[in-house]
């Protein structure tokens, strides 16, 4: 049995290129992954990783041997997880990151009805935009809204949002209408995450960069100040549902709004994803399709 001792460190350090955050992945210390790296080197007599100060990475032979190896553990992990699922019972922490309107009033309450389903099972979300680090963070998966940079992620779409262009009445009629995109480098605009905003009008896409005089990446700050008068906003249109509803906002270049912006929940590998992480995903899957 012995000649399986350290596998699972060798996978884990060849896939996340550090013994700290294989460390941080498998839940004990640098040292003993270390330390199982070195016994299971020396049992088969040659190097399998280059180290470096900055840097770990697999050697010709370690290469070979992780390919071999990767079959074994992820063979491990769906018999683990086989009978997991057959129990249905999760433990441990699922860590989630999350940004947005959306993930604060739709994502975290679809968690919480996971959460009641698994009693033993603990949730973790931070409510922070910022680029995630899944290994070294430990996060199990992240929603994400807009166009995803190719990044060799796994994102699966939650949810189409269209956009909608707004303004409080009060500001049109201080500064006028715009009849179109261009129009708006005219007017006040104002700025959530991004001072290019994208319209679509048949088939043709327009990237305008707008300014003005209130900037904020909080979604409720922006419809706050658009509702003060403060300029011209463009967001999805859920963050603007009640306030047009009640006629605090003025729905505008309604035949420009892009139809193409989605939310969607972002992983690492299917293949390592625990079970807790594959189970709440098929949750949020099959509560937004709805």
């Amino acid at each position: 049995m012995e000649n399986f001792e350290g596998i699972i460190e060798f996978v884990s350090v060849a896939e996340s290129h550090g013994f700290s955050s294989a460390a941080k992945q498998l839940g004990c210390s640098t040292s003993h992954v270390s330390r199982q790296i070195l016994k299971l080197e020396k049992r088969l007599g040659c190097a399998l990783f280059a180290r470096t100060t900055r840097l770990v990475s697999l050697t010709s032979t370690g290469l070979n041997y992780y390919h071999q190896c990767k079959e074994l553990v992820t063979g491990l992990q769906q018999a683990n997880e086989q009978i997991n699922t057959q129990q249905l019972k999760l433990v441990g922490t699922l860590r989630v990151s999350a940004a947005g309107t959306f993930a604060e009033q739709q994502v975290a309450p679809a968690l919480m009805e996971f959460a009641l389903l698994h009693p033993e099972l603990s949730i973790d979300i931070d409510f922070n935009s910022k680029k995630v680090n899944f290994v070294e963070d430990g996060i199990d998966f992240a929603i994400r809204y807009g166009k995803l940079e190719g990044s060799g992620l796994i994102a699966r779409k939650l949810l189409a949002h269209p956009m909608m262009a707004v303004a409080s009445q009060s500001y049109l009629s201080k500064y006028g209408i715009p009849k179109g995109p261009n129009d708006l480098k005219r007017h006040s605009c104002i700025v959530s995450n991004n001072d290019h905003w994208l319209f679509e009008h048949q088939g043709e896409q327009q990237n305008i960069r707008v300014q003005g005089r209130w900037k904020s990446n909080n979604a409720h700050a922006v419809v706050n100040a658009c509702e003060q008068g403060l300029g011209i906003a463009y967001m999805p249109e859920h963050n603007f549902l009640q306030a047009v509803e009640h006629g605090r906002l003025v729905p505008i270049l309604q035949t420009f709004w892009r139809t193409d912006s989605h939310s969607w929940v972002v992983y690492q590998n299917r293949r390592f994803l625990p079970m807790r992480a594959r189970l709440a995903i098929d949750h949020l899957l099959a509560h937004f399709s709805k």
